[in-house]
């Protein structure tokens, strides 16, 4: 019976912390619908703004390789004359110069 004990109080002691971290989670995400409603305000795409802060935490290997995805699949659908395609190929063509240094 007393090693059922201490399992119970150790269970307990687990559900607790992740109770709390939930709490502290829904906290911060609460925090940071803010931030980006008050960018918003201010004039600022938060669409865009989501997709700035998911590139910044790739490395830079991995968000080359989606950059160089993006632009063969651009260039497939006939979108390479557009901002994005365009944006892209300036990229690629940089990358390909710094390889030749």
């Amino acid at each position: 019976m007393r090693k059922m004990g201490f399992a119970s109080e150790h269970l307990r002691s687990f559900i607790e912390r992740v109770e709390r971290l939930e709490s502290e989670k829904k906290a911060l995400t609460e925090d940071i619908r803010e931030v980006y409603a008050e960018a918003k305000g201010q004039g600022f795409d938060t669409k865009i703004m989501r997709k700035v802060v998911a590139l910044r935490k790739l490395d830079t290997a991995d968000r080359q390789e989606q950059e160089a995805v993006l632009d063969l699949y651009l260039t497939a659908l006939g979108m390479s004359g557009t901002p994005l395609g365009d944006y892209a190929e300036r990229n690629e063509k940089a990358r390909e110069l710094e390889a030749a240094e």
